[in-house]
């Protein structure tokens, strides 16, 4: 079983006096500001030898507050309309025929994005998680600071958004997004909407350590629930963003050499959902149908009810409730529980 690494320890970090702090005693001849300062750093110098003097603290990480968005590739764009914006009611961007970059919103900051694939039949369909936070320019340079490759500048969208990508320790796009002053007006038929708010994504991970050091370690991440089937081996875990309620989901233990199926699985997006009862009267009006002799409603290890469907490419959409029904297996739970959108 793998075993959370504490993030105990502290270190002490003391500074040189500013020199103007200091009052000059006499006239204004007696010493020069830059004199005295001299004067106490060649002082230190000799009573603690090899002394490096501190630089200026490094940019603080700004909030990173949820999912922005998840890009998927779609063999067949209008197929997938159909999925996204008809049985799930998600509003189009643009609304006329879709095409690659087309993108389906849960709310007026979270979306799914679908592109076409560099060749037919990928295995892996999924492009790029993308996270909200307040600065992408500063965040961009915290990374970089930290020793991550990021690109030279933002892009910035007609929405007035402003992004970048970068990897993560196993090759995967990572994306980070402010949200501009023009986001999309809510639709007429938000009401259509199954579901407001995406509460998670899941991708396939190798080394949960290397993913940890960019998640916890430089992103503030945090573990949220962990557990697995049997109970004493850990598949899957969930580690929350720093400054919200949503969190990106480790997928361990696929084979070396998955199949599209097991790929479509793991590289996931959730939504949420008060209710799957609920949820699956509204899908069965809308002509969808249960495997026959299939209870679509499952309740999984975290405690929390679920209904999974597969977009036109493969891709797992798993409904998941807001909250749990019973406790769950494994190990609890460490942070708040996510909730509809208040706001489309």
């Amino acid at each position: 079983m793998l075993v959370e690494r504490s993030n105990q320890g502290s270190s002490t970090n003391r500074e040189l006096p500013d020199p103007a702090a200091f009052v000059y005693a006499g006239d204004s001849k007696s010493m020069e500001p830059s004199t005295v300062l001299r004067t106490i750093i060649a002082s230190i110098a000799v009573i603690v030898p090899g002394l490096v003097i501190a630089q200026p603290a490094p940019t603080l990480r700004p909030a990173i507050t949820g999912i922005s968005h998840i890009t998927l590739f779609a063999d067949n764009i209008p197929k997938s309309e159909q999925f996204y914006a008809k049985l799930l009611g998600w509003d189009q961007v643009p609304a006329t025929a879709a095409k690659s970059g087309v993108r389906f919103y849960a709310n007026h900051s979270q979306y799914v994005e679908l592109v076409s694939p560099p060749s037919p039949g990928l295995a892996d369909r999924l492009e790029a998680v993308a996270f909200s936070t307040s600065d992408a320019e500063a965040l961009r340079k915290y990374l970089g600071a930290h020793g991550v490759a990021v690109p030279h500048t933002l892009t910035t969208d007609a929405d007035g958004s402003r992004s970048f990508v970068v990897h993560d320790p196993e090759g995967n796009k990572v994306g980070f997004t402010q949200d501009g002053n023009h986001p999309p007006a809510e639709p007429a038929s938000a009401s259509e909407s199954l579901s407001s708010h995406i509460i998670h994504a899941g991708y396939v991970v190798r080394n949960r350590a290397a993913l940890d050091h960019f998640y916890k370690d430089l992103l503030g991440f945090h573990l949220y629930w962990q557990g697995g089937n049997p109970p004493d081996r850990v598949d899957w875990v969930m580690m929350q963003v720093p400054n919200g309620t949503d969190w990106i989901e480790y997928m361990l233990y696929l084979p070396a050499n998955p199949s599209l199926a097991q790929l479509g699985s793991a590289n996931h997006l959730a939504p949420g959902v008060v209710s799957v009862a609920q949820l699956q009267k509204r899908l069965e009006v809308r002509g969808w149908q249960p495997a026959p002799g299939k209870n679509p409603q499952v309740l999984g290890v975290d405690g929390k009810m679920q209904l999974d469907l597969t977009d036109p490419d493969g891709t797992r959409i798993e409904f998941m409730e807001f909250d749990p029904v019973q406790k769950p297996c494994c190990s609890p739970y460490t942070g708040a529980q996510p909730s509809p959108s208040p706001n489309w």
